[in-house]
């Protein structure tokens, strides 16, 4: 079987938002394969720009999106990562598998993949223990808060806004998103003699099932799932879906056979005196991050969601004058749309649709755009999934490469663009759930985790 050394690139993806694809390019940058993230699938110029990097991205919006939309617009973008002739092409998904047949369907997205690469099977990895995200006999659990909850009774994703999880086993929820059949490779399997694990793998693909689960429960789990990833994929195809956590497992199986540095590799950033922070998150965590910035020097903005939404130009000026008052005076400042999933600024009717979340994504984007140029602030952060997606695309930047970890799955990021003033960038895209309620702190101070 050949090795790391047989590719330029062994790694290309497509992440279902822009939180998610920075979470797998810090998975590998800092295990030694840099990685380079586009905004759209990238052209052989810009490809080319980018010659020491070793895995491709694309981050996208699909986690938001309807089936429908995935059928029209994943297709070329498979194709395209089909053509980069990676070993593995990774469909990545967020570590909490917040879905539902309507909005962000893993299924559909799966079955679109299974048929650009006529897979046989694709192997699904979502268990991430580096950010807190288990996976045991299929079920599926999620830190928050000091403790572990069943996905279905996690206090943020059992009443997510758009898709709220009623439903922990992964295996049930593949089954209503697409009616796909899913066999599992088991944590017992996984922890058993050393030849368990492919004498499991072997009765599960003999079953003949659409997907291939893995759990994962520690670190420990992702040697050998990494290695049954690696060393099978010349029968399943290059095709995977999963978390960051399938990067965390193919990298400690080429970390224990010495295809990669003994160590993960370290960055440090310094500080700045300014930061922006635009937030479209109603995560508890977000919340708890925003207020603590209160009592660390910044200042807060809250923004109406309801013209936002709207694309009201005048609100959007009035949000950047109101930004920029503070920024003058040499402070940070943090322009937010809620504080918590309890917001009254949430319980009208209507509110937090698919439809209404890209709206006011596109709005933060523009807010944060101009502040950007009218300011000279070099480094931001943007909170929420679907925001960051969607504000993300108004920047005007091409690509992302990694500067340094800040919080797991939350990298500080350099931007690439054509415009000079937005060319080396530095951003943070942050999921709601993701860091410490010291977060925004230690991104202005440039403070590695």
């Amino acid at each position: 079987m050949s090795g790391l050394s047989d590719y330029q690139r062994v790694v290309a993806y497509y992440g279902d938002d822009f939180t998610g694809s920075t979470d797998v390019m810090e998975a590998l940058t800092v295990n030694g394969l840099p990685a380079v993230l586009f905004f759209e699938p990238p052209s052989d110029d810009r490809l080319a720009r980018f010659p020491a990097c070793r895995a491709v991205g694309v981050a996208g919006t699909s986690r938001s999106r309807s089936p429908e939309w995935m059928k029209q617009h994943l297709r070329p973008v498979f194709e395209r990562l089909k053509e980069l002739g990676t070993p593995l092409v990774h469909y990545k998904i967020c570590s909490t598998f917040d879905s539902s047949p309507e909005v962000g369907n893993i299924g559909c997205a799966i079955e679109i993949g299974r048929e650009v690469f006529g897979s046989r099977y694709v192997p699904l990895v979502v268990g991430a223990p580096v950010l807190g995200r288990y996976t045991v006999f299929g079920n599926h659990f999620a830190a928050g808060g000091g403790e572990v909850y069943r996905l279905d009774r996690h206090p943020t994703m059992s009443r997510h806004p758009v898709t709220p999880m009623d439903e922990a086993d992964l295996r049930t929820q593949l089954k209503r998103q697409a009616g796909l059949s899913a066999g599992l490779i088991d944590i017992l399997a996984l922890r058993g003699e050393p030849e368990q694990p492919d004498r499991r793998f072997d009765e599960v693909v003999s079953a003949g099932p659409d997907v291939v689960l893995f759990d994962v429960l520690d670190d420990a789990s992702l040697v050998p799932i990494g290695r049954l990833l690696w060393e099978r994929r010349a029968a399943s195809g290059p095709f995977v879906a999963g978390s960051s956590g399938l990067e965390y497992a193919v990298a400690a199986y080429w970390r224990s056979v010495g295809e990669l540095p003994a160590a993960a590799n370290r960055f440090d950033a310094g500080p700045v005196d300014r930061l922006i922070v635009v937030s479209g998150s109603c995560a508890p965590v977000t919340a708890q991050q925003i207020r603590t910035s209160f009592a660390n020097g910044f200042d807060g903005l809250r923004l109406d969601v309801r013209p936002l939404a709207r694309g009201d130009a005048a609100a959007i000026e009035e949000a950047v004058e109101a930004g920029l008052q503070p920024l003058g005076r040499g402070r940070s400042v943090v322009l937010y749309t809620a504080l918590g999933p309890d917001d009254p600024a949430l319980v009208e009717p209507g509110l937090r649709t698919p439809e209404f979340n890209a709206a006011l994504g596109r709005s933060l984007g523009a807010i944060l755009l101009r502040l950007i140029e009218r300011s000279g602030v070099r480094r931001v952060a943007v909170c929420g999934g679907d925001t960051s997606g969607h504000a993300g695309n108004v920047l005007g930047v091409y690509a992302l490469t990694m500067a340094a970890p800040m919080a797991p799955g939350s990298p500080l990021c350099r931007a690439h663009s054509d415009n000079p003033q937005l060319d080396r960038l530095e951003v943070v895209f942050k999921g709601g759930q993701n860091g410490n309620e010291q977060l925004f702190s230690q991104v202005r101070e440039g403070r590695a985790r």
